[in-house]
This record gives C-alpha cells, structure tokens and sequence, in this order.
C-alpha cells in the first residue's frame, strides 16, 4: 500500500493548521505605552544660589594643590579649606598631582584661559548628568591678601568652585566685592545646599530613557537609552526584558561614565507569548546605585 499520498494530506492538513493559527489566533500588534515612568533621585533645587543648580564634587572628599603662592596666600587658602570643613560635611587634602582643585597665586601659571567663570575661581571642567551637573575640576587664582581675620577672598573663591553664583546681599560671602569692614558671612541657606548636596551617596545611576516598543503579530521592536547619571562610572550592567513577566532577551550593558549613556536597539524579537499585554523592561545591576527603582520600566499595549 502507497503511503505517500496519507502522509501528504497529513502534512497538507498540518500546514494548514498551523496557518489557521498564525493568521486567526489573535495575536496583538501595535505600539507599547509607559505605565510607569522612571523617576530620577529626587532631589528639587531651584535656587539661583549655583551657576546651574546642583552641582557638585562626585564625592565629599575633594582634593586639592597650591601652587606657586606666598607664605601668607597659602595660608589664606588652607584656612578656607579649613573654615568650609567646620561649616559643612566637605573634607579637603592635598596631592602632588591629579588634583581636583588647583590654585595658584601667579596668572602665568593659569592652565586654562577662559577658566573664570566668575571672579577668580570656578568649575573647569563639569558635565550634566540627569539632575545634577558633576563637577570634575575647578581652580583658583589668588592675587590679593586677605584684609580680615577669615580669609574671606579665599573662601569667597572656593565657593566658586564649588559652583557658588555672586549674591546681590551685601552681608553675604559671595557679593562681588569683600567688604573692608570684613562682616560678610556665609549663610546658613549656602551650608543647607552644601550639606544636602553632598550628603547623596557617591553611586552610580542607572536610568532607562527614551523607550519605545511596537510588535509586529510575532515580532518585536524596542528602541531604548541608558544613561549613567550619578557620582560614578558604572560597571557592566544587564537589560533584561520580560512579557507577561516571562523573560523574553538579555543583553549585557558595557560600563558607563558619568552622565555617559547607551542607545539600544533591538528588531525582530521573536516572541512566543500569545496575546502579549505588557512588556518590562529592567537594566540588573550588581553594584549601589542611587536609585534603584528607575531602572524598571513597564509598557502597555495601546488599545
């Protein structure tokens, strides 16, 4: 008996089910919208205290070098040194090199030109990272004595490089002009910053950005950013995505710098799942982070 014409309809039989079911079997299509959004550390500051608001050394411990400065200059700014110590939470020391703050009292020995950002001192180098803007340099040119028992020129210009803005308030340390009278303070709202902004953990930040999802019946696109936005450079990562909380790919995420981000694109994943609903998103990180909730993201089909 001929077998082959059995098998034949069998296997026609088998084709056509199995067309039946990827074009009735109701498999959604469409985009994914965000049900819940990621949310940054939260950390508000509006104030006109700073250049741009919240900026800071990525740690509290910030290092410092002097350099050709007279007996009495050097002494002016090692006392402000140890006067912002005693106010706030920030602890200075000096190295020979690789310094975060560099002062000199001789312009010729002024490594960038354009470094006043006011005054005499400043940020030299920062970048933006999400809420904050990260301070990596900044330095001092000290050309006159100071006058009174604290050394107010000084302190005046390393709150400048700590991102400290002119206050239109005569009594305040950072009005433009030291006072001869030698009465201007610094004001407990300036401490308040201070201590608040360098009391957030130096960790990294990971942060999922500009995500976007469409499904084509069986097959998925995601486009997707993450970007490092805290006080330090992040090791490798994991993004890891699930639907209808099964886990559908993983990638690994290569280290970041800080305020350095990852673009990811992904087409044509196929998905198993029938009737995928919901789609997560999660970048896994096995090192402190500031915030850990926003590294998850969950999407919704639209309807």
């Amino acid at each position: 008996m001929d077998l082959k014409p059995i098998f034949g309809f069998i296997f026609l039989l088998i084709v056509v089910f199995l067309l039946a079911m990827y074009w009735f079997v109701p498999f959604n299509s469409g985009y994914f919208s965000i049900t819940s959004s990621p949310s940054n550390f939260s950390l508000d500051n509006n104030s006109d205290m700073q250049f741009y608001s919240n900026m800071r050394f990525p740690e509290s411990r910030i290092s410092y070098r002097i350099e050709d400065c007279t007996l009495q200059k050097k002494e002016d700014i090692q006392r402000a040194f140890e006067f912002m110590e005693e106010k706030t939470i920030l602890d200075f020391y000096s190295v020979p090199t690789n310094e975060e703050i560099y002062v000199t009292c001789s312009s010729k020995n002024v490594r960038n030109e354009n470094f006043l950002v006011a005054g005499e001192g400043g940020p030299t180098k920062s970048i933006v990272a999400g809420k904050f803007v990260v301070i990596f340099e900044g330095q001092i040119l000290l050309i006159k004595d100071s006058k009174c028992p604290e050394p107010l020129i000084a302190i005046h210009e390393l709150l400048h490089v700590l991102g400290f803005n002119h206050s239109e308030n005569r009594k305040n340390i950072m009005y433009p002009i030291i006072s001869s009278t030698c009465n201007q303070e610094l004001s407990s709202d300036m401490i308040d910053l201070i201590n608040e902004l360098y009391s957030i953990p130096s960790h990294s930040d990971l942060i999922l950005k500009d995500i976007s999802a469409s499904l084509n019946r069986r097959y998925l696109d995601i486009e997707a950013t993450i970007w490092n936005y805290g006080f330090k450079d992040a090791p490798s990562s994991i993004l890891k995505i699930y639907g209808n909380g099964k886990e559908i790919k993983s990638i690994e995420v290569s280290s970041m710098e800080i305020g350095e981000g990852r673009s990811i694109s992904l087409s044509n994943i196929f998905v198993s799942q029938l009737n995928l609903e919901e789609l997560e998103l999660e970048v896994e990180a096995n090192f402190p982070e500031l915030d850990k909730e926003n590294n998850r993201v969950i999407l919704e089909i639209k309807k």
